[in-house]
């Protein structure tokens, strides 16, 4: 990473989280950058008349660029007089006031950055800078640094369920205040090198994708189609799956499976935490990838029936159709399956492969309907077409994916691992710049 010159001379600021600072910068409360803030407002459904106006949403947040970004705006309805009260300007901060969670606590906040007219919903509140002494583009960062350190947090007053950000409490944070001619050139430096780090981002992530898709692709490939390239084929009959080994077997899962569903337990008789006689129950909620140990839920004495072993399959029926989950132990909802299969004829993990491959998730998602809740039924599931290899060959297949997969996913955690790394390089490299760490006045574009 590149190394930056600091200042000549720094000072105290006596604030824990932002250390010593340039001694030519002021130390001020964030209120001294604000003119004024207005709290957002919804409207009414829009009406197809001159009332009707674009609503900034916290969904249009764009979290990386802190700028508002969406490719269509919400439409609603206000009055024309009352609109001039609400109506963003280009460099305006939006700030969520309301909702989050203890993965993405309220506070954060975004620049207003479009040409557009514009009001704001409820859920946040809009900050008039004083121009004077503050330039937007320099704050938005200043703010994120804030979040990043997670000092919102304590002006966070916890309600039933939702968040509520004292917004008085916020303003009072201290901050420094670099001359505006250098916060000008601060932002200009962040908004450049940023955009690099993000382009680096983008590469990997792609790269991520690519390795994904290749890792689809020798699943599918390999249980469809077998690993002996000479082997004589047959037509399977089935038009997603194609030709497949003559020696192979093909039937329905309903010859060599049955299916079991969840159970919905009721709200009232979860658990947030566990202890004897407790079960972790598995929601679909199982399979976020932000998910805690906060988030588990338990239940007390469950029904034989609905309980989930590690070497059990469990298939997501609905929220995330075809999704299989394996090696848990826990009470599992209505919206997965368990499926019970003759390991005499078909193994476990030869089973996980097949139902992994992407031509089976795909003829899952079809069959689950195109509704708001698509539905994977046990009908469709039991109906769907299954291959079996002889079970010495199933165990070569398995042994061969397993090498592949896994040299596919190590290659994929340490890009993971490159990208979490620049992430922090990014927030750190605006850390250090807003808060006088580096000095990046004379930093040439370009360098």
């Amino acid at each position: 990473m590149v190394q930056y010159k600091r200042y000549e001379r720094y000072k105290d600021s006596g604030v824990e989280w932002l250390g010593e600072v340039p001694e030519n910068w002021s130390v001020d409360r964030l209120k001294s950058s604000v003119k004024s803030l207005k709290n957002g407002v919804w409207g009414d459904d829009p009406k197809g008349n001159e009332n009707d106006v674009f609503c900034v949403r916290v969904a249009d947040f764009n979290r990386n660029k802190y700028e508002v970004e969406t490719e269509e705006f919400t439409v609603r309805n206000l009055g024309r007089e009352k609109q001039k009260a609400f109506i963003l300007k280009k460099g305006d901060l939006l700030i969520e006031k309301s909702g989050g969670g203890d993965n993405q606590p309220v506070g954060f906040v975004v620049r207003y950055n479009r040409e557009e007219p514009a009001i704001y919903a409820n859920f946040m509140a809009r900050m008039h800078l004083n121009e004077k002494i503050s330039c937007s583009n320099f704050f938005k960062y200043v703010h994120s640094s804030i979040y990043a350190n997670r000092i919102n947090v304590r002006s966070i007053k916890q309600t039933t369920g939702i968040q509520n950000l004292d917004t008085d409490y916020y303003l009072q944070e201290i901050v420094v205040y670099p001359t505006l001619q250098e916060q000008i050139k601060i932002s200009e430096f962040l908004d450049q090198k940023t955009a690099e780090i993000d382009s680096l981002i983008t590469d990997k992530e792609k790269l991520i994708a690519l390795s994904e898709k290749q890792r689809q692709a020798i699943i599918t490939e390999t249980v469809t189609k077998g690993l002996d390239l000479d082997v004589k084929m047959k037509d399977s009959g089935v038009e997603w799956i194609g030709k497949i080994p003559e020696h192979w077997e093909i039937c329905e899962f309903r010859r060599i499976s049955t299916l079991q569903q969840g159970l919905q337990i009721a709200q009232e008789e979860r658990f947030s935490e566990g202890g004897p006689g407790r079960f972790e129950y598995i929601t679909i909620k199982y399979l976020n990838s932000l998910r805690t140990e906060l988030d588990k839920e338990f239940i007390e004495n469950p029904n034989k029936r609905v309980i989930c072993y590690p070497e059990e399959i469990l298939l997501a029926r609905t929220g995330a159709t075809g999704v299989v989950v394996t090696n848990i132990f826990g009470v599992f909802h209505n919206n997965f399956f368990k499926v019970n299969f003759n390991k005499s004829r078909i193994g476990r993990d030869y089973l996980v492969y097949y139902l992994k491959q992407v031509k089976i998730q795909e003829h899952f998602k079809l069959v689950a309907g195109t509704t708001t809740i698509p539905d994977l039924n046990h009908g469709e599931f039991l109906s769907t077409k299954c291959l079996i290899p002889p079970v010495s060959e199933q165990i070569q297949i398995v042994d061969f994916l397993d090498s592949c997969i896994s040299d596919i996913d190590s290659l994929i955690t340490e890009i993971k691992n490159q990208i979490n790394k620049l992430k922090e390089y990014r927030q750190s490299l605006i850390y250090e710049a807003v808060t006088g760490k580096i000095n990046v006045r004379d930093v040439a574009a370009g360098y």
